[in-house]
């Protein structure tokens, strides 16, 4: 009688499910059996190998994996046109105008150059890792030929430096690009895992490290009088007392309408930002995250401003006539449109040149009223409310510096108060309390 280990290899019957395995002409083993596919179906797939046992752990594998609840692999195509995918028909509906440009930007200036050409069912972990790797030491102008292009005949600041010239410039990346690279990455495979279309995140795997946070130059206490002193007589002196007083952003400044004033309250509504994207125009959206809708408290110095500049704005009103473009908005041209946030950008840094004040970005307007605040003693989340921040955590981490000043200010005071103890331990008492004495052990 023939047993079961008499039959040939590629004879042997397998039991239900187990799926197939039998050689080739080319001589190869192929394993075919039915795994989960996406959509709670099932498919049948076809695995190789260079022996039976290499190609039947393969097929044991996928069958393992299905029967965990993992679908097989159904993406075929490139990492490129699942990136084109993803930016044209899913981020473009979650994500604001100006983040959806930025990923577009960094799709088609570093992911598909470098990465786009891979499958994106055999992309590993490895290949990001390399790739990020290569990308953290190449000189960006060299890389893209940036240079190339230019026209020598141009002024000095835009005149070939680098690759045209035969000498590198050593332009790199910085930490905080590359985990931004990084970050778009990882979210355009996690909707591929999502969807299905692959069984895990590979870029999840590699790990960049966190970037230190960007360094902001603050305005000391002193600098921001000076600020406010200069600013006084500007057309724009309440948005930059608005701005320095509250910590306000920008875009939020600039779509504050009257109707989210309650100037007999004190209090502003902040529920809108005012941008300028490449489709819209100057374009009112919703703030920047749901924690940046707020309600805020306004000091009395800005109520008192605010109700002039009203009364100047109405006075504009009646100058313009008929050329007034009624917006509803706190801070307008002389005409009544929104101002161009680039063309506010101007007038500060104009003001700071006339104050002769150390030149310092708009946003760090914000940064100093949080700075101030923390140096007063006022709480974390205090400030966490009054600035919008999503968590505490990150104004925890972007003002860390000026925590670690208020925690040598407290060890000094300990360090004083424990030394005025020591003194008072060295006088001699006066005898009222009574001497220390042990207690009695039984």
């Amino acid at each position: 009688m023939t047993t079961p280990r008499d039959t040939p290899a590629s004879r042997r019957t397998r039991a239900n499910g187990d799926g197939t395995v039998y050689q080739r002409k080319d001589r190869r083993w192929e394993a075919a059996g039915y795994v989960l596919a996406p959509g709670n179906t099932r498919k049948r797939i076809h695995v190789y190998g260079t022996t039976r046992k290499q190609a039947l752990a393969k097929l044991t594998e996928k069958i393992a994996a299905s029967n965990r609840g993992v679908p097989a692999v159904t993406a075929q195509g490139s990492l490129a046109a699942y990136l084109t995918y993803w930016l044209e028909n899913v981020a473009v509906h979650h994500l604001r105008e100006t983040t959806h440009t930025r990923y577009t930007t960094v799709v088609h200036q570093y992911l598909i150059p470098g990465l786009g050409r891979k499958k994106l069912a055999k992309l590993t972990a490895k290949d990001v890792r390399t790739w990020l790797n290569e990308l953290r030491t190449v000189c960006q102008c060299c890389a893209r030929g940036t240079d190339a292009g230019r026209n020598p005949n141009a002024q000095a600041s835009r005149r070939p430096r680098c690759c045209a010239l035969g000498r590198c410039c050593g332009k790199r990346l910085s930490p905080v690009t590359l985990a931004y690279i990084h970050s778009v990455l990882k979210s355009a495979l996690e909707h591929a895992v999502r969807e299905e279309e692959i069984p895990r995140n590979v870029a999840r795997n590699v790990r960049t490290g966190t970037p230190r946070p960007r360094r902001f130059s603050p305005l000391t206490t002193d600098e921001a009088r000076c600020f406010l002193t200069a600013a006084q007589g500007h057309r724009h002196a309440t948005l930059f007392e608005l701005a320095l007083r509250t910590g306000l952003r920008k875009g939020e400044l600039l779509g504050l309408r009257w109707e989210d004033l309650d100037l007999d309250a004190g209090t502003a509504t902040i529920c809108r930002t005012l941008q300028r994207t490449r489709t819209g125009g100057l374009t009112t959206l919703p703030t920047k995250t749901i924690s940046s809708e707020r309600r805020i408290a306004l000091p009395v110095s800005c109520v008192a401003s605010l109700r002039a500049h009203r009364a100047r704005q109405a006075q504009e009103k009646e100058e313009a006539g008929s050329r007034w473009q009624g917006s509803g908005h706190v801070f307008t041209r002389p005409d009544g449109h929104p101002i161009e946030p680039a063309t506010l950008t101007r007038h500060f840094n104009a003001l700071l040149r006339d104050g002769k004040l150390r030149p310092i970005r708009f946003h760090d307007l914000r940064h100093s009223t949080a700075t101030l605040l923390l140096e007063q003693g006022v709480e974390l989340v205090v400030i966490k409310e009054l600035l919008g921040h999503a968590h505490i955590g990150v104004t925890a981490t972007v003002y860390a510096h000026v925590r670690l000043r208020l925690q040598r200010q407290a060890i000094d005071l300990l360090s004083h108060a424990l030394g005025n103890l020591a003194e008072a331990a060295a006088e001699p008492g006066d005898g009222d309390d009574p001497p220390p004495c042990a207690a009695p052990v039984r």
